[in-house]
C-alpha cells in the first residue's frame, strides 16, 4: 500500500475533502508531494482489486480517522464509536488479518500523533483503546504498545476485542512483569489486567494459556477459583505434564496447584499420584484421610501399592479395624500373586518353561549344539538363572520345584559349584517371587542345609519372595536377623542381600541398627560392607537419612587406598548415591564431603550420588555437565566416567523427548569416547529403553555385540536382555539365538547371551522392568534403585555377574512388575469387561475431546499392557475408580446406564 500522507506529518486540513467521499485518498498525493506517475498506477490498481464492499469499507473507515481528529467532540465520539463497532465485529474470529485493521493500518501512525495532542479525557482513553487494538498487528517486535495503549485506555472489558487481542496482551504483560520485576517497579496496574484475562481463557477452553500467563507472573495460585469441574481435567493434564520441563522447585509448586484442584472436585486416585509424584508423604496421609467412599479408598491402597510405597494406616485414615485390616492388605501388595496368577492362567501360559525350551537349540546352526551337551557349571548356571527369570512368579518349574527322583541326590541345585548353588538357591525365591505363604517352606529345608553357600541362597531367596510384599508377620526379618552376624562371610551376604530386597523402600530401623556396624567396622571385608551400605541404600532409598549417610562416608574415610580399588569398595558410594535418589539439591552437602575422601574414589563416589540426586528429573544443565565430563581424557585408573554415561541416561528418561536426545548424544560417545565410555554407553541405552524394544535402539546394541572389544560386546548382549525384558520380543529372541552360535567357544560372552535370553523371556512375557507406570506418571524409586544397583555391578562384568558375585542379578526384581490390566469388582473379584488397547496418544493441550489412543484392538481384561499402551474401557456399564487403567482396577455399575438391547 502507498505511504498515506499522514505517515509523513501531511496537514490534516489536506483531507477535509473527504467528506465528499468523491475521491479516493490518493488524489490528494500531488498536492502534498509530486509523486511519480508509477506510483500513483500502483495504488490505482491496488484500489482496483478490492471488491465494491472492500473499497466501500475502506473509504468508510479513511472517513472515521478523519472525523476522529474533529475538533468537535461528538463528532470525535461518533467516529471512533463507529471504528469500534467495525473492529470488534470483525476480531471476534481470526484466520487472517481483519480487513478493518488491514485498511487502518496506514493510518495507525496518524492516530498515535493525535493521540498524543489529546487532552486527558474520557474520549482520549476510547482512543488508547483502538490504538492499542491496532498495535496488534502494527507495532514494532518488542514495542509493547498493544499493553501500553491498553493500559491508558478504558477499564472495560477486553474479551469483547476478541481472542487473538487478549492472546498478544497476555504475551506482552509476562515480558512487561520480568522488565518490572528485575527494575523493581509496581505491576499492580498488570494485575488488574491479568484478573480479566485469566477468566477469559478459562471461559474460552484455553485453560493452557492462563496457566502460561500465570506462570509468567509467579501468580498460578489465581488459577484455583476460576477453574470448575467441567475443565479441571484439562488444566490438571496440562499442569502435570509441563512440570516435567519446570526447573526446581518450581515444578513443585506447579504439581501442588494440580494436587489442590484434584483434591477441590474430590478426584482422589488422581490427587494422590500428584502426591506421590511430589513423594509428599503428608498430602498422601491427606488425600486417603480426605477420601470418604471405601470403594476408593481400596483403589487407592492399589496405587500406593504400586507405588512400593508402605504407610501405616490410622484411625484418621480408616472408619473401623476390619477396614483397616483390608486396607493395610492392600498396600502390602498381597494379593499381587494371586492377581499375577490369574492373568496366567487367563492366558493359558502356566505350564512351566524348561531353559532349553528356549534356546531352542535346534534353530540354531549345528556348531553351536554340539558345545552345548556339555554339562560345565557355567552352562547350568545360566541356565539356573534363566530358568528363575523365565518361571518368576509363577511357583512352579521343572528344575528346582519338580520332585525329586529316586537316584538322583538334591535334584538341580548340586549340579551347581560353590557359589552357584548360592543363585541356584536364591533361584527358588523368585520363582515364588511375592506368594510368601506358598513360598517359605519350599525354602526353609535349605536354610539347615551343612553348604553354606546353600545356605546363603536360601536366605536371598528368602528377601526375593518378600520383594515388594510387606507381610503382618513379618517372616523376613525374623528369619534373617540371626544370619547377618554369623561367621561366615557368604551367609552374611546372603542375609544382608536378603533384608536389603524385603524392606527396600519401608525404611525400618530395626534393619539400620542391625547393619550400620557392619558398614563401619573396618575389620570385614569390603564386600560384606560393600552389600551393607547397597542394603541400607535400597531401605533408605530417596530418604536422605543422616544415619545411614554418615556411617557410609565414615566407612569411605576409614578405608585403606588398597581396599578402595576393589570392585565392591564402589557399593559404598552407590549406597550413599541411593540415598538421595531423585531428591536434587538435598545432596548437596554430602557431594561436598566425597569431595574429601581418597582420590582414588572420590570422583566416582561425587559421580555416583550426583546422577542418583538429578536421576528422573530431565535436568538439562546436568546432563551437559555429565556429557563434558565423558569429553576428558583420563589417566588410566580413572572410573567416574562409567556412571556419568550412565548418569546422562538416569536424568534424561524423566521424558520422552530427553531419552530421544540422549540417545542420539549417547551415539556420539560411542563414535568418539574412550574405551571406558564405550562400555557403559550400551547399559545407558539399555536403561532409556528398558522393557521398550526401539527398533533404533535394538540396531545399535546388536551392532555392539559384535565389538572387538569384549566388554562391550558383554554389555550390549545384557543390555538387549534388558530392553527386551518381559516382551518375548521375537526380533530379539532370534539376534540372541544366533549370538550363542557366534559365541559357542566363548564361555563368558554366551554366559552373557543367556542371561539376556532369560530376561527377554522373563516371566513369560508378562512382566516389566520399567520403573514408570502410571501413564509413565510415576516413577518407583525402588524399581530405579534396582536397576541402578545391577547397572554399576555391570560396569565391572569380570567381577561380578562372571565373577562370584553373580547374585547381583537378583537386584532387578526390585524392578519386576507384572504388566497386567485387571480390572475387579466392588467385592475385588476379577471381573471380565471388554477394554480397547492401543498405543498412547499424547492429547495435553488439545481442544475438544480427541481419542487418547490409536491403533487399537478391544480384548476382555485381564490383559497385558505393553510400554506405551494404553487402556480405556469399552462398555458404559461400568465406571473405573481410576483414570488410568493399569495394575489393578475397581469398577462399580454406571447408574446411568441403559441396557441396549440390540447390543447384547
Amino acid at each position: 500500500m502507498a505511504p498515506d500522507p499522514k505517515e509523513n506529518g501531511g496537514a490534516l486540513g489536506e483531507h477535509m475533502d473527504l467528506d465528499a467521499g468523491a475521491l479516493p485518498p490518493s488524489g490528494n498525493k500531488d498536492a502534498v508531494k509530486p509523486s511519480s506517475k508509477k506510483k500513483k498506477d500502483e495504488k490505482k490498481n491496488k484500489d482496483d482489486d478490492l471488491s465494491e464492499e472492500d473499497l466501500a469499507l475502506k473509504q468508510q473507515l479513511e472517513l472515521y480517522v478523519e472525523r476522529a481528529q474533529d475538533s468537535d467532540e461528538g463528532i470525535q465520539r461518533v467516529a471512533l464509536e463507529a471504528m469500534r463497532q467495525e473492529i470488534r465485529t470483525a476480531t471476534s474470529s481470526m484466520t487472517s488479518v481483519p480487513k478493518p485493521l488491514k485498511f487502518l493500518r496506514p493510518h495507525y501512525k496518524t492516530l498515535k500523533t493525535h493521540y498524543e495532542k489529546m487532552p486527558e479525557s474520557e474520549l482520549k482513553r476510547f482512543m488508547a483503546d483502538i490504538i492499542s487494538v491496532l498495535a496488534l498487528t502494527m507495532s514494532e517486535e518488542g514495542d509493547r504498545e498493544s499493553l501500553r495503549f491498553r493500559l491508558q485506555g478504558t477499564v472495560g472489558d477486553i474479551g469483547s476485542w476478541g481472542h487473538e487481542y487478549v492472546r498478544n496482551l497476555a504475551g506482552e504483560i509476562g515480558n512487561e512483569f520480568q522488565q518490572r520485576q528485575a527494575a523493581e517497579e509496581p505491576v499492580d496496574d498488570l494485575m488488574d489486567l491479568i484478573k480479566q484475562i485469566v477468566p477469559f481463557h478459562v471461559k474460552h477452553n484455553a485453560e493452557p494459556e492462563a496457566v502460561d500467563l500465570l506462570m509468567e507472573v509467579d501468580k498460578l495460585e489465581m488459577l484455583i477459583d476460576h477453574i470448575d469441574k467441567a475443565n479441571h481435567k484439562r488444566t490438571c493434564s496440562y499442569l502435570t505434564s509441563f512440570a516435567s520441563y519446570v526447573p526446581e522447585p518450581d515444578d513443585m509448586a506447579v504439581l501442588r496447584i494440580a494436587y489442590q484442584l484434584y483434591c477441590k472436585f474430590n478426584k482422589f486416585p488422581e490427587a494422590l499420584r500428584v502426591a506421590l509424584r511430589m513423594g509428599n508423604a503428608q498430602y498422601v496421609k491427606t488425600t486417603f484421610a480426605a477420601c470418604k467412599d471405601p470403594l476408593e479408598k481400596q483403589q487407592l491402597c492399589y496405587i500406593l501399592g504400586r507405588q512400593g510405597i508402605s504407610i501405616e494406616l490410622d484411625e484418621e485414615m480408616t472408619d473401623n479395624e476390619e477396614q483397616r485390616e483390608l486396607l493395610q492388605e492392600l498396600i502390602s501388595n498381597s494379593k499381587l500373586s494371586e492377581g499375577y496368577l490369574t492373568l496366567a492362567r487367563d492366558l493359558d501360559v502356566m505350564e512351566p518353561k524348561t531353559p532349553d525350551d528356549l534356546y531352542k537349540a535346534h534353530l540354531v546352526d549345528g556348531r553351536a549344539s554340539a558345545g552345548a551337551s556339555v554339562d560345565s557349571a557355567r552352562q547350568n548356571l545360566a541356565a539356573t538363572f534363566v530358568n528363575g527369570f523365565v518361571n518368576a512368579g509363577f511357583g512352579v518349574d521343572k528344575l528346582m520345584t519338580a520332585p525329586v527322583t529316586e537316584g538322583s541326590s538334591g535334584g538341580w541345585l548340586f549340579k551347581n559349584k560353590e557359589h552357584g548353588k548360592a543363585s541356584a538357591a536364591a533361584s527358588l525365591g523368585l520363582i515364588m517371587l511375592w506368594d510368601v505363604d506358598g513360598g517359605l517352606p519350599l525354602v526353609d529345608k535349605y536354610l539347615y542345609s551343612n553348604d553354606n553357600h546353600v545356605v546363603a541362597g536360601a536366605l536371598l531367596a528368602v528377601g526375593i519372595i518378600n520383594c515388594g510384599v510387606r507381610n503382618e508377620c513379618d517372616p523376613a526379618y525374623a528369619l534373617l536377623y540371626d544370619s547377618v552376624n554369623k561367621e561366615d562371610v557368604t551367609i552374611r551376604i546372603g542375609a544382608i542381600l536378603g533384608l536389603g530386597l524385603a524392606y527396600a523402600g519401608s525404611q525400618k530401623e530395626e534393619v539400620l541398627d542391625l547393619l550400620t556396624p557392619i558398614v563401619q567396622d573396618s575389620k570385614v571385608g569390603v564386600d560384606l560392607a560393600g552389600f551393607a551400605a547397597v542394603a541400607l541404600g535400597l531401605i533408605y532409598v530417596g530418604s536422605c537419612n543422616e544415619v545411614v549417610a554418615q556411617s557410609i562416608v565414615l566407612a569411605l574415610m576409614e578405608r585403606s587406598e588398597a581396599e578402595l580399588g576393589e570392585p565392591l569398595a564402589r557399593f559404598l558410594c552407590l549406597g550413599l548415591g541411593l540415598l538421595y535418589l531423585g531428591k536434587q539439591e538435598a545432596a548437596d552437602a554430602t557431594m561436598e564431603v566425597a569431595k574429601t575422601l581418597n582420590e582414588k574414589i572420590s570422583k566416582y563416589c561425587l559421580v555416583t550420588i550426583e546422577t542418583c540426586a538429578y536421576a528422573g528429573t530431565g535436568n538439562v544443565l546436568k546432563v551437559q555437565a555429565l556429557l563434558s565430563m565423558c569429553g576428558d581424557h583420563l589417566e588410566k585408573g580413572d572410573n567416574h566416567q562409567a556412571p556419568a554415561v550412565l548418569g546422562i541416561a538416569l536424568v534424561a528418561m524423566a521424558e520422552e523427548l530427553g531419552c530421544d536426545m540422549a540417545i542420539r548424544s549417547l551415539e556420539h560417545l560411542l563414535q568418539y569416547g574412550e574405551q571406558n565410555i564405550r562400555r557403559a554407553v550400551p547399559l545407558a541405552l539399555g536403561i532409556l529403553s528398558i522393557s521398550n524394544p526401539k527398533i533404533s535402539v535394538m540396531d545399535t546394541l546388536s551392532r555392539l555385540t559384535h565389538d572387538s572389544d569384549s566388554e562391550v560386546a558383554m554389555s550390549a548382549t545384557i543390555s538387549l536382555g534388558l530392553i527386551g525384558a518381559g516382551t518375548n520380543n521375537a526380533r530379539i529372541a532370534g539376534m540372541l539365538r544366533n549370538l550363542s552360535s557366534y559365541y559357542y567357544k566363548d564361555a563368558s560372552l554366551l554366559f552373557c547371551v543367556r542371561i539376556a535370553q532369560g530376561l527377554v523371556h522373563m516371566g513369560k512375557g508378562l512382566m516389566t522392568l520399567n520403573p514408570y507406570h502410571s501413564d509413565r506418571f510415576l516413577l518407583s524409586n525402588v524399581a530405579l534403585a534396582g536397576l541402578i544397583t545391577f547397572l554399576h555391578a555391570s560396569f565391572d562384568m569380570k567381577s561380578f555377574i562372571l565373577g562370584k558375585y553373580h547374585y547381583v542379578m537378583y537386584f532387578l526384581v526390585l524392578a519386576m512388575q507384572p504388566r497386567m490390566l485387571i480390572t475387579l469388582d466392588e467385592n475385588l473379584k476379577p471381573l471380565p469387561v471388554p477394554v480397547r488397547v492401543g498405543q498412547a496418544v499424547d492429547v495435553v493441550g488439545q481442544a475438544g475431546r480427541p481419542k487418547t489412543i490409536t491403533g487399537f484392538q478391544t480384548h476382555t481384561t485381564p490383559v497385558i499392557l505393553a510400554t506405551g499402551d494404553r487402556a480405556e474401557l469399552a462398555t458404559e456399564k461400568y465406571i473405573p475408580l481410576s483414570t488410568v487403567l493399569e495394575g489393578f482396577v475397581i469398577l462399580k455399575l454406571n447408574p446411568d446406564y441403559q441396557h441396549d438391547h440390540l447390543s447384547s
